[in-house]
């Protein structure tokens, strides 16, 4: 068939003496009807070239819809006098927010029926999403009193959210509008609310005080971060002492502090930003005193957790963070990654091994005592807190999952280190984990360095040369943990293997593991995935004609780069909102997120030797006349962190460069980073995203089958 050919209008972008000359950058115009009806032209052609998986499509959309128990509940969370909890319906998108008066037990939730006594709606998302093409929940925050909700929507995708407060007593929304919030909303109090604000290139850099029933006119500016590369936050914590305010880059963070009690003090500074120092702090009540407890990187890569007294000035006279006690070494095999502090009890959460873990140590004494590990049975799995918001709690939700084990709750007493099952994940029409396999295997990079590699199938698909699905990401310091997916069920039943690539520029192994993945070491990230790729070949688990790449976002960055740098090994890639144009885009400050990213990526825009890097890797500066495997994009009109300009881009410069290879763009036209909104919706999205990835890697050899 005859594929959409964009026009060329070619300019010269010039940086350090370098000239490129680009003809789709017109494409970046969203208001030009030139673009739009490209787009839609695309649109068009992509529907046509895969009408012939409609029948699948269809076929694996049905599969997770009768999978999912559609109308279900979470097990209720308390909080102050209330049980709260989500709902979802069948038939309804979007979930509803409820809660239930605490009985005499405090700690026991009330059982789950689909007829809760004394149920209070807080919000109906489906309510609110009537009429609207988009919807997303940006803020659900309660009072400690449980009387006032703060909540924001979104109706169009772009992350800019409208705040508003809704009195639970009386079911009224009070006069109170704020309008183009970021995502989050803090109380102190019933009378106060902290919100952030976003600059035009979409960076968090204001926090907001609003006083509830004033004109948010009348609003007061609390903080507001001028440096481009810092982004902010705000939040308290569980006992409601404090409240926080952060600044972070992604490598360094500042903190300021003030008594939640009085939500009008002024801020302090904790310890001031130093380049490349991460800290976060927690309050920790011990025996007859308070300490900060501090997980930081100031003395090691991998963070340490140490212990200071709180002084009557909270954050005057701190000591510097490298002379503090401590309480949990730096390891070179261990990331710390946080703690979660309770009032008899304190937890970790780390990863060693390339796994989450999780460890618990009593606050009871007059000494900080020693973390112990909660042990599971799984090799492969991810342990996280749940949570609980109650600072009194002597249990505390622990998430369970393994790429087999369908994600459960469960109620943790530190007492006695038991386990209460709460709740797991159901799989309608039958799921039984044992005919299921998940293993680790280990990739050799072109360094030498062991890149794992976890493979999930059938116990009954013989891995050999079957269909193959493998998955990579590989920034952010982002692990691509264990998880069960009631979606991947309709690969591994057709007798596909699943595997994840846990490549440098991810969190997995450590913080060296970012750092050898990131701005100069960047390429490690694909030749790492390539490796993945070469292994899984040599194992016989697969062969060319039946592997099959995905990526998004970051990871989709990847997928345009070994689209490039190995064609030859792959049957098709798919590239989900993907950041294939990363040069253009980091040279332009004006653009969302840009100024933080040169952390991540390195600054082109200053340095040569981080602009000829780049644009040595760079997707769609690299493509070029040679067979590409097919290759379907998928991006949003509306994203604001990967611009949809970028996949057009690369699309139309495939189509006039590429000597093979059937390239195709799916644009949702209305949609934000995360695509879709409405679980149905989302579902469709999956299963037609699926098909394609069946029938590229032969699992089906005709649709249908």
């Amino acid at each position: 068939m005859d594929f959409p050919k964009a026009p060329k209008h070619p300019i010269t972008r010039s940086f350090h003496g370098r000239d490129f000359v680009d003809n789709y950058e017109w494409l970046r115009d969203k208001d030009s009807p030139e673009t739009i009806a490209y787009l839609e032209a695309e649109n068009a052609a992509t529907e046509q070239a895969t009408a012939h998986l409609s029948d699948l499509t269809d076929a694996i959309y049905g599969e997770i819809k009768s999978r999912v128990k559609e109308t279900d509940m979470s097990v209720p969370q308390r909080a102050g006098d209330w049980w709260y909890y989500g709902r979802t319906i069948e038939g309804k998108n979007y979930a509803l927010s409820c809660r239930v008066p605490a009985a005499d037990d405090p700690w026991t939730p009330p059982e789950v029926s689909e007829e809760m006594p004394r149920e209070q709606v807080l919000i109906d998302a489906n309510e609110l999403a009537d009429g609207h093409e988009f919807f997303s929940i940006g803020a659900s925050s309660v009072t400690t009193s449980g009387r006032l909700l703060a909540y924001s929507v979104d109706t169009t995708g772009d992350e800019r959210f409208d705040l508003r407060i809704k009195d639970l007593e009386t079911g009224e929304l009070l006069p109170d509008v704020i309008e183009g919030v970021f995502y989050g909303a803090t109380w102190a109090g019933d009378d106060y609310l902290f919100y952030v604000r976003c600059d035009d290139a979409w960076r968090p850099h204001q926090i907001w005080r609003h006083k509830v029933g004033t004109d948010a006119a009348e609003d007061v500016l609390v903080f507001e971060e001028k440096d481009e590369k810092f982004g902010v936050g705000v939040g308290g914590d569980r006992a409601e002492r404090f409240l926080y305010i952060l600044s972070s880059s992604s490598l360094t963070t500042e903190y300021r502090v003030a008594p939640l009690e009085d939500p009008t003090a002024e801020f302090q500074v904790m310890w001031p930003r130093e380049e490349g120092v991460e800290y976060h702090p927690d309050y920790a009540a011990l025996g007859d005193h308070e300490d900060w407890l501090v997980t930081h990187n100031a003395a090691g890569p991998n963070f340490a957790v140490s212990a200071t007294p709180i002084a009557d000035g909270l954050a005057t006279e701190l000591p510097n963070l490298r002379d503090l006690p401590v309480i949990v070494p730096h390891s070179d095999t261990t990331r710390i990654e946080g703690l979660d502090v309770y009032r008899d009890f304190v937890f970790m959460s780390y990863r060693r091994g390339g796994i989450p873990r999780l460890a618990v140590a009593p606050l009871t004494g007059e000494d900080f005592a020693p973390f112990k590990e909660l042990e599971f049975s799984e090799e492969l799995y991810t342990a996280s807190l749940a949570g609980n918001p109650e600072w009194d709690a002597p249990v505390v939700r622990v998430g369970y999952t393994s790429y087999t084990q369908p994600s459960q709750l469960l109620d943790y007493r530190v007492e006695d280190g038991s386990f209460t099952l709460l709740k797991e994940q159901e799989v309608e029409g039958g799921y039984n984990p044992d005919e299921y396999v998940a293993e680790r295997i280990w990739a050799k990079a072109e360094d030498g360095v062991e890149i794992p590699v976890s493979v999930v199938r059938r116990k009954a698909t013989a891995p050999n040369a079957s269909p193959t699905l493998l998955y990579g990401y590989g920034s952010y310091e982002a692990s691509m943990d264990p998880g069960f997916s009631i979606a991947r069920l309709s690969l591994l039943d057709r007798g596909m293997v699943w595997a994840c690539a846990h490549v440098r520029g991810g969190g997995e192994m450590g913080r060296s593991w970012y750092d050898q993945g990131k701005m100069l070491h960047k390429k490690n990230t694909f030749t790492d995935f390539i490796a993945c790729a070469d292994t899984l070949i040599e194992l016989g688990i697969t062969d060319p004609e039946h592997l099959v790449a995905e990526g998004g976002s970051a990871g989709g960055l990847l997928m345009g780069a070994v689209a490039n740098m190995a064609p030859e090994k792959f049957a098709g890639i798919q590239a989900i909102v993907p950041f294939v144009d990363p040069l253009t885009s980091i040279l332009k400050p004006e653009l969302p997120l840009t100024v933080g990213e040169w952390e991540e990526w390195g600054d082109p825009y200053h340095d040569p030797e981080v602009y000829d890097y780049m644009a040595g890797y760079a997707p769609y500066e690299n493509i070029t006349a040679q067979d590409y495997p097919d290759i379907l994009a998928v991006t949003s009109l509306n994203d604001t962190r990967v611009l949809y300009v970028e996949p057009a881009k690369w699309v139309a410069k495939l189509r006039e460069h590429a000597t093979g290879g059937e390239i195709l763009l799916k644009t949702e036209m209305s949609a934000g980073h995360g695509g879709v909104s409405g679980r149905y919706a989302k579902w469709k999205q999956t299963a037609f995203e699926y098909a394609w990835t069946l029938v590229k890697s032969k699992a089906v050899a005709a649709v249908g089958e």
